[in-house]
C-alpha cells in the first residue's frame, strides 16, 4: 500500500518537531524521550522517501546516519590503512633518504 507523499511529509515534519522538543527538554545524556524521537525521525524519513519514490521516482539528497556503518568504517581505518599511508611510513622511517641511495 502506497502512502501519499504529502501525508508522509506531514508525518516527517511532526517527527522533527517532536525531536526538537525532546532535545530542548532533555534530562541527561541518555534521555529515552530523545532516543525515541530520534528513531521516530528516522522511521518517518524512510516512509517519506519510500512514498516520494513510489509516487514520482524521485529521492531526497539526504541519507540516514547509521552508527553501525560508522563503526565499520572506523574499523577499516585501523585495519592496515591504505598504500599511501604505507609509503608515508616508509619515508618517515628513513628521513635522510638512505634507502634511495642504496638502490
Amino acid at each position: 500500500m502506497n502512502i501519499d507523499p504529502r501525508v508522509a511529509l506531514a508525518s516527517l515534519t511532526n517527527a522533527l518537531e517532536e525531536h526538537l522538543n525532546a532535545a530542548m527538554t532533555r534530562r541527561g545524556d541518555e534521555d529515552p524521550a530523545v532516543e525515541s524521537a530520534f528513531y521516530g525521525v528516522a522511521d518517518a524519513f524512510e516512509a517519506y522517501e519510500d512514498a516520494l519514490f513510489a509516487a514520482s521516482g524521485e529521492v531526497t539528497p539526504l541519507d540516514l546516519y547509521d552508527e553501525d556503518e560508522e563503526d565499520d568504517e572506523e574499523d577499516e581505518d585501523f585495519d592496515g590503512g591504505d598504500e599511501a599511508d604505507d609509503a608515508d611510513s616508509e619515508e618517515d622511517s628513513d628521513p635522510l633518504g638512505e634507502a634511495e641511495l642504496n638502490r
